[in-house]
Formats: C-alpha cells, structure tokens, sequence
C-alpha cells in the first residue's frame, strides 16, 4: 500500500509539473501565467471571457488594467507583464520611435471605429452647422492625425495635407471653418465634453467612449468600419521584441481569436467594437 501511494504521489506531481501548476493548491510556475496590461473596456473585458479556457490549458491569465496609453508600454518594455492589449500598430510605432521602446505587434484583435459625440448636439444639428464649435480630440500621436482626418471627412476642417501621415498635429489645420479645435490627453476627451457648452463635439476612442457610457447610438459620426482604417487600426496584442514566439504568448492568442471571443464582441458591444480575425 506504501509503495502503491508513493507510485499515485509521483505521478500526480509529474502531471502537475507537465501543466506547469499544482492542482490541489493551484500554484503555477513562470512559464504558465501570463500578465497582461490591458484597457478597462473593451480589452480587459475581452481577456476575462478566455481566463477559463486558459486555465484548462494549465495557463493562469493575469490582468492588470490601466487607464492611460503610457504606463502599459512601459512596464512591457520594462518586463514587468508579459503583453498588453489596449493600442493598435501605429500608435506602437509612434510609441516606440519617441520613446527608445521595443514593442512589437504579434496579432490582430478587434477595430473600434472613432466617434463623434455631441453635448446635446441632435444629428440634424451636426450635418447642417458645421462652424463655431469646440472640438475635442485626442493628442496621442496616431490618434490625434485619424481624429483631424475624420473631422475633415466630415466636413468640418480642412487640412494642408492631402495624403495621410501620422505626424499631423493641429498646426496642419489650414482652414477650421470658424471652429476651435482643442487637442487632449485621450482619456478625459469624454470628461471634457460633458463640461462645454452646449453644441460642443468631441472625436473619442472606442474604449474610452465605452467607459464614458457612450453607446453606438449616442454618435453622431463614425469612422467608416468597411475601409483600411479596420485593418490599420486594429488593436493589437504587443509584447517587448524578442519573445513573439514564446509559448504563452502563442497559447494567448489562440484563445483569444475564437468563435467565441467573435460572439461575444458582437453580443456586448453592438458595432462600438468589431473582430477583425476570422476563425
């Protein structure tokens, strides 16, 4: 009987040691969690409907979620989590290239098309005054060049440029049609809006658009989802260069690009957020 319960002891803790955890006391070993920094909504969301299907795979998913576009770049360049999930490829880019970084994307997750949102702004009001307004927008690199390239699709501005690049800044405005558009930290764009006067409008990112309670059917204008921008600003999974092809990274984004991440985008977001991998 001894040797009967050493025999059943070893093999449990071989099995234990193959899944890289322990499973009566649920302690994993490095290579088996796997920190992610994420935005609150929708990426944080998004990673806590796989947490299940990773641990079945002997995986723990850790999450820590931010509330700026700085901090979780930093601390995957840092080491200090494992990927992030909250940026799309050109603002990385423009990430990396001002900060000495090196992230880089290893897949394509969802788009959230750009919105215009009003203070009390009904949608006839919108297309048919299109000067004296405050207009808010992001000042994030990328963000801010799509955000004035909306606006001129709109026809609220002209700019200097007639080919897109993502170094624009809002001294490329030529003509602001009488408007005065004021650029913000991304995070408190929805924030602002709220303390303008009535008739102001603000370009605001999906995420922050969701956490502000905004809902598809609140904007005014969005990006169109059928073009480029889909693919060009489709948020992304980074990690620090060098470990893309890491095991948990791999095991990562194979949970995350199933029917079932598709089906709950769709269910929960209502268009504000859009898969763009196919399964």
């Amino acid at each position: 009987m001894k040797k009967l319960f050493s025999t059943f002891v070893a093999t449990a803790t071989l099995a234990c040691a193959a899944f890289g955890f322990s499973a009566c006391g649920g302690n994993y070993d490095a290579d088996h969690i796997i920190k992610v920094g994420a935005s609150q909504t929708p990426h944080a969301e998004i990673l806590e409907e796989i947490k299940g299907d990773l641990k079945k795979q002997g995986y723990k998913l850790e999450i820590e979620v931010f509330d700026d576009y700085i901090l979780p770049n930093t601390a995957l360049e840092e080491g200090d989590i494992d990927a992030n999930y909250f940026q799309h490829t050109p603002y990385l880019n423009t990430f990396n290239a001002e900060h000495g970084t090196h992230l880089v994307s290893v897949g394509k997750i969802h788009y959230e098309p750009f919105g215009v949102y009003g203070k009390n702004v009904t949608k006839e009001d919108y297309e048919g005054t299109k000067t004296g307004r405050t207009i808010l927008i992001p000042n994030d690199g990328s963000n801010l060049a799509r955000a004035l390239y909306l606006l001129q699709d709109e026809g609220y501005l002209t700019l200097s440029s007639t080919e897109f690049t993502e170094s624009l800044t809002t001294e490329d405005i030529a003509d602001a049609k009488g408007n005065t558009v004021e650029a913000v930290e991304a995070q408190t764009v929805a924030q602002l809006l709220e303390e303008q006067k009535n008739g102001a409008i603000a370009v605001i990112n999906g995420n922050y658009a969701l956490q502000a309670g905004l809902t598809s059917a609140d904007a005014l204008a969005f990006e169109d989802a059928s073009g480029d921008a889909a693919q060009l600003y489709a948020n992304i999974i980074a990690v620090k260069e060098g470990n893309e092809n890491a095991e948990k990274i791999k095991v990562l984004l194979a949970a995350l690009k199933t029917q079932k991440v598709i089906d709950y985008i769709n269910a929960t977001y209502n268009g504000a957020v859009q898969a763009v991998f196919t399964v």
